[in-house]
């Protein structure tokens, strides 16, 4: 059975409560008020309604616990020491698309380091949670990174730039040299996702650039209590600032990074 602590127990309730209207969205998708932010980068009236209910839930459970949300931003609490890390849909473009790999992503800090996650495809009803020293699992289900020890025969995952997104040109170098000792290259296009996937050992590693917090936040504790090694592309530990991030077990992390820099030394 997963370990679930009071808090993570609180982030569940909050995850499942705000997808079920998502689910009903997600059949309706004709009726769905839609606005553009920026080119193909859509937030619609179910990432609103979804971040509402997340803070709302949270913080009956933690009052004075801290916010950091994409659509709401920074709210400060009165506790210092704790901060809920949320994409209300990770995977939007997907959402709207009709495809049903999406999730909502909640990270939990406490004093600056990341000790509890929670992603949940409300679709496929996947819930992944991780907290601090009791591992990762997927519907109680423990996880473990892949054992591979060779880039040969791995399958890495990876988040393009679309359109009037900076970093085509290294995307595309990145991608060249990785295609050319891997068994393939997948980009699905919901990163807290892709980091549950190599946490559950279906992908062996995953980079990418150009993220917020929210993004990965619930994801770096899954891969760390899953077995993985999770940093930036420069190999620390500033994923949250940088916005960058490489994931892999403990093998195939440095043979990744190592060609990663390698490519950015030559593009």
């Amino acid at each position: 059975m997963a370990y679930i602590s009071p808090a993570l127990n609180v982030m569940v309730a909050a995850a499942r409560k705000a997808g079920r209207p998502l689910v009903r969205d997600f059949n309706e998708l004709e009726n769905l008020q839609i606005s553009m932010k920026g080119p193909a980068d859509f937030v619609t009236s179910a990432d609103k309604r979804t971040e509402k209910i997340l803070i709302e839930e949270l913080s009956k459970a933690r009052p004075g616990y801290g916010f950091l949300g994409e659509e709401g931003g920074a709210i400060q609490g009165a506790d210092k020491t704790h901060r809920f890390i949320i994409d209300p849909i990770d995977g939007t473009t997907n959402f709207m698309h009709g495809i049903p790999h999406f999730a909502i992503s909640i990270g939990l800090e406490r004093e600056g380091q990341m000790v509890s996650g929670v992603i949940y495809n409300p679709v496929t009803d996947d819930l992944y949670t991780a907290e601090k020293g009791h591992g990762a699992y997927l519907n109680n289900k423990r996880l473990r990174v892949a054992a591979r020890k060779e880039l040969a025969p791995s399958v890495i995952a990876t988040g393009l730039p679309f359109l009037g997104k900076e970093g085509h040109a290294r995307a595309a170098a990145e991608m060249a040299e990785v295609m050319n000792v891997t068994a393939g290259i997948r980009r699905f296009g919901s990163a807290s996702l892709d980091l549950a996937y190599v946490a559950a050992g279906r992908f062996d590693g995953f980079w990418e650039h150009s993220l917020q917090s929210w993004d990965i936040a619930a994801g770096i504790v899954l891969v760390r209590e899953a077995g993985g090694m999770i940093t930036d592309l420069r190999g620390g530990a500033e994923m949250l600032t940088q916005g960058t991030v490489l994931a892999a077990n403990e093998n195939l992390h440095p043979q990744r990074l190592k060609l990663l820099k390698a490519t950015k030394a030559s593009a």
